[in-house]
Formats: structure tokens, C-alpha cells, sequence
């Protein structure tokens, strides 16, 4: 959903510049992506697909909202303790080494570049394998960091909001959130819940909050995840399903080793003329839905379901 402003402004300050420098003709701005308020108008229905969904779409949605609690893996949402934030040194290292003994690998975010990197040599300094990873690290650097501490090469990755989102690193059973009660986006309830979801593929996961005191913002992550948890839980036990970790492989490991697969020359066939069939009834679709005839349309929508429940399973 962000993404769709910032495709017209960043289009907007783009060609300002151009402008500016004589480079385009100002009617060059005319040709752009439609803004928030024009997508809204002309947007159809619309689902939302998120793990963490934000305050528009739940609004917009208005309490329609499908969740989807429950993991494949019978894994649970961390458990969450807060911890005080005097000596805390003394504390995380503890963790730390309990992790390091489990094989197990430790986040710990911070709020600022210069406490990342300060934790980071104290850590090294006291025989802990560790890294930092914020903004000034390029892109193609931070995919080699996680894949080293994924691999072992090292136990414990300190950052700053780099460590929010978009991160899978199943082998991290533990997260250290410090100065967790600072107001800030950094630690609003949504941060919060994306931080500690962090650890939440490993069957071990814990996320420890360091903090003076428990900020509203504290109060709602830590009740969403337990919330969940207690889902997970009576889910597991009603179905006997015990957690395990996920297992992912590392990038650029071989995923396949096995020899390709060769099918005959009729299953080749069946497939073909089955992608024929799909396609002619998707054509049927669109012509008989631009006569209105709500019938047939739902005859054909009934056909193509099967012959997509053939190709699924062929």
C-alpha cells in the first residue's frame, strides 16, 4: 500500500528535477501514476495480504479480517518477557550464551547506528561472535551477513530497524529488543510485533524487552502475541500437533540434487490439451460475463474449477 504514493511522488520529484534543469518541458509531469486519492476511486474490490496489516487497511476493511494464526508447523509466537533495563549487559550475555550452547543464533536491535557498532566490539571483546547491520551497509553486504550468521560464522547480529521485517532466519531462537519502552516508530506496537516476530520459526523462540517500564505500545504487542500464542496452543493440543522449527536452506545452497524428472510423451500431451480446455472456457468466461448471463457464467466458472483441480493434481 505504500508503495502506491511513493510511486507518484518519487515520479513527481524526479521529473521536478528534470524540469528544474531544462532537461524536460513541465507538460512531461502530466504523464504520471495516478495518486492515492485517484487509485482509491477507481481501485475494485480489494484484499489486503499482510503478516503485519497496517492502520489502513484495517480501517478500510472495516472487521472483515480473515487471520491466519495458525502455522503448517505447529510452531508457537514467541514468548515475551520484560526485563529491566538497568545492567542489562550482564543479562543479554547470559542469554546470549545459553543460545550459543543450543546452537542457536541472537538479534538484538538498537536505536542508533553508533550503539549497534559499540555493542557489537563489547560483544566481540568478551569472545561473542558477533556482527552489526544497519543503513550504511549496501545491500548485497547485509545478504552476506545473514547467510554467515545463518551458516554458523558468527552467533549474534545487532541492528537497528533493518531487523523489523522481510527477515527469515529460522536457526534465531532468541531476540533482544533494548530501550524497548523509547517512544518512536522504532517502538510502536506494530515494530514491536514485527521484532518479535523475528524468532517466531523456531520452536525455542523468546523475545526479551529491555525497558524502565511497560509503554502502552509494550502492553499491546506483548498482549497480540500472547494472544496468539494461547491460539496455537489449544489449536496444537486439540490436534496433537507438536512444533518444529522451519528449515530453510541458505542461499545459493543446491535445492535439488536429485535428477530431473522426465515424463512420457501422453502425459505431455494430456497436459497440453488440458491448457487447450482451460483456455477455451476462460475465453468462453469473458464473453458470456459481458452479456449478463449469470447463469451460463456460473456454469463455465464451475467447469473451470475442475479443470484447474486437474491441472493441480495431474
Amino acid at each position: 500500500v505504500p508503495q502506491i504514493s511513493a510511486m507518484y511522488r518519487g515520479d513527481q520529484a524526479r521529473k521536478d528535477t528534470l524540469i528544474d534543469y531544462g532537461f524536460r518541458l513541465p507538460s512531461s509531469k502530466n504523464n504520471r501514476p495516478l495518486n492515492f486519492d485517484e487509485f482509491e476511486k477507481v481501485k475494485p474490490q480489494t484484499i489486503f495480504v499482510s503478516a503485519t496489516p497496517g492502520d489502513y487497511e484495517l480501517r478500510v476493511s472495516k472487521g472483515r479480517v480473515v487471520e491466519q494464526v495458525i502455522r503448517p508447523t505447529g510452531l508457537l509466537d514467541p514468548k515475551v518477557e520484560v526485563r529491566k533495563a538497568d545492567g542489562y549487559i550482564d543479562d543479554l550475555l547470559a542469554e546470549i550464551s545459553k543460545c550459543v550452547k543450543r546452537k542457536n543464533r541472537v538479534l538484538v536491535t538498537t536505536l542508533t547506528k553508533v550503539s549497534a557498532e559499540e555493542l557489537t566490539d563489547f560483544l566481540t571483546d568478551n569472545g561473542i561472535r558477533a556482527r552489526y547491520m544497519h543503513s550504511d551497509i549496501k545491500a548485497e553486504d547485509r545478504v552476506e551477513i545473514i547467510n554467515g550468521l545463518r551458516a554458523g560464522e558468527f552467533d549474534v547480529l545487532i541492528g537497528i530497524s533493518l531487523l523489523r521485517e522481510g527477515l527469515d532466519i529460522p536457526e534465531a531462537s532468541l531476540v533482544a529488543i533494548l530501550d524497548a519502552d523509547r517512544a518512536g516508530f522504532l517502538r510502536s506496537a506494530h515494530a514491536l510485533i514485527q521484532m518479535i516476530g523475528r524468532v517466531a520459526r523456531n520452536e525455542n523462540g523468546k523475545a526479551i524487552l529491555y525497558a524502565d517500564a511497560v509503554t502502552p505500545a509494550m502492553k499491546q504487542a506483548i498482549d497480540e502475541t500472547n494472544r496468539r500464542r494461547q491460539l496455537q496452543i489449544a489449536f496444537n493440543e486439540e490436534n496433537g500437533i507438536s512444533p518444529a522449527s522451519s528449515v530453510r536452506k541458505l542461499a545459493g545452497e543446491e535445492t535439488n540434487t536429485e535428477e530431473p524428472t522426465v515424463h512420457s510423451e501422453a502425459f505431455c500431451e494430456n497436459l497440453s490439451d488440458l491448457c487447450d480446455q482451460i483456455t477455451a472456457k476462460e475465453q468462453q468466461l469473458l464473453e458470456f460475463t459481458d452479456t449478463g448471463d449469470e447463469q451460463r457464467v456460473e456454469d463455465i466458472r464451475h467447469q473451470l474449477d475442475g479443470l484447474y483441480r486437474q491441472f493441480i493434481y495431474i
